[in-house]
């Protein structure tokens, strides 16, 4: 879970996105892990180089 990421194709453009819900129940606690967010960044960043 800490590095899932959702990937919508057939865009014009690259589509990611973290594999997690919008956790309204951590949210402000410093609970939250921000790794699928890193994940879904470097998914973005290798699939639009050609």
């Amino acid at each position: 879970m800490e590095k899932g990421v959702n990937v919508t194709l057939g865009l014009p453009l690259v589509r990611t996105s973290p594999d997690h819900g919008t956790a309204f129940d951590i949210a402000g606690t410093g609970r939250a892990d921000a790794g699928s967010l890193v994940e879904a960044i470097r998914v973005a960043r290798s699939a639009g180089r050609p």
